[in-house]
């Protein structure tokens, strides 16, 4: 939920650049476990994830 409201956040930034903004953010400011366990959620298939949010999280998974 809290990722997905990151995600509305950063929308307005478009679909090109928000998942940048938002995979910035998540590196940012949340703790290595939350950022471990978005990640496990995203392979389990991300339920609930907002698209952008999912590609953030990829994006995220790829600079660990």
């Amino acid at each position: 939920m809290m990722a997905n409201q990151i995600g509305a956040f950063f929308k307005a930034q478009g679909e090109a650049e928000s998942p940048a903004a938002i995979a910035d953010h998540l590196k940012k400011f949340w703790d290595p476990g939350m950022r471990a366990d978005i990640v496990a959620h995203l392979a389990k298939g991300g339920d609930g994830l907002d698209p952008l949010v999912k590609r953030a999280v990829e994006l995220l998974k790829a600079k660990a």
